[in-house]
């Protein structure tokens, strides 16, 4: 199963979401505001990838931080960053099993869809 973490209105989640539907996938939706962020493994994704792959560096939340927490920027400033403020991941994350990808890119979700049938 296919589970994908970020926010519902957020354009790039929304283009994943109706992505996902028109081909016909599968998929559990979790909304960081609604559902919240206890049982999202936001520790594995920076473990795994990396805060520079987690958090998106192009965003309004990432250009509130100051210059001093961009500069000192690491795994475990961004997890309590993140925890306060979701807005800085990079959305949409989609898993499924070992598999997990963020933000949206047609290929990448082709690829995820045909693992996960």
């Amino acid at each position: 199963m296919i589970t994908l973490y970020g926010i519902k209105n957020c354009d790039t989640v929304k283009k994943a979401r109706k992505w996902l539907e028109k081909n016909g996938v599968d998929y559990q939706f979790h909304d960081f505001r609604e559902d919240g962020m206890d049982n999202v493994p936001l520790k594995d994704w920076l473990e795994n990838f990396g805060w520079q792959e987690v958090l998106n560096r192009r965003s309004t939340s990432w250009r509130a931080l100051t210059d001093d927490q961009k500069n000192s920027m690491n795994n475990d400033i961004a997890l309590a960053l993140v925890r306060e403020t979701p807005t800085l991941i990079k959305r949409p994350v989609t898993t499924s099993g070992n598999n997990t990808h963020f933000g949206f890119k047609e290929t990448e979700f082709a690829q995820l869809a045909s693992k996960s049938n």
